[in-house]
C-alpha cells in the first residue's frame, strides 16, 4: 500500500491538478526522490541545493511535523500520509 502525500495548490501545477498522488518510499527523503521522478521540478521547490527540506516549506507525516522527528530520514510505512504545507508569511 502506497504512501499518500498531499500536496498544496501553489505545486499543483506539478502534479497535474492532482490534491494527493500515492508515492513509494521508506522515507520522507525516498517519497520526494520518487516524487521528482514522477513529477519534476518538485523536489527543487521542496529542497535547496544542498537537498534539505526548505526552510518555509513544512512536511508533516500524520500530523507530525518531520523537524521534529528525523527530517528527511524520518521511515515511513505502507497507508501513512504526508502533508507538504507551504509556510505563510503574514504581519
Amino acid at each position: 500500500m502506497p504512501i499518500t502525500v498531499n500536496i498544496p495548490t501553489p505545486l499543483r501545477k506539478l502534479t497535474r491538478d492532482a490534491a494527493s498522488v500515492q508515492a513509494v518510499g521508506s522515507t520522507v527523503g525516498e517519497i520526494i526522490e520518487f516524487l521528482e521522478i514522477s513529477y519534476p521540478g518538485l523536489k527543487e521547490r521542496l529542497c535547496d541545493d544542498a537537498g534539505n527540506i526548505r526552510r518555509f516549506v513544512n512536511i508533516f507525516l500524520n500530523d507530525e511535523d518531520i523537524r521534529f522527528l528525523e527530517e528527511k530520514a524520518t521511515p515511513v510505512k505502507d497507508g501513512d500520509e504526508i502533508s507538504i504545507v507551504p509556510a505563510i508569511a503574514g504581519g
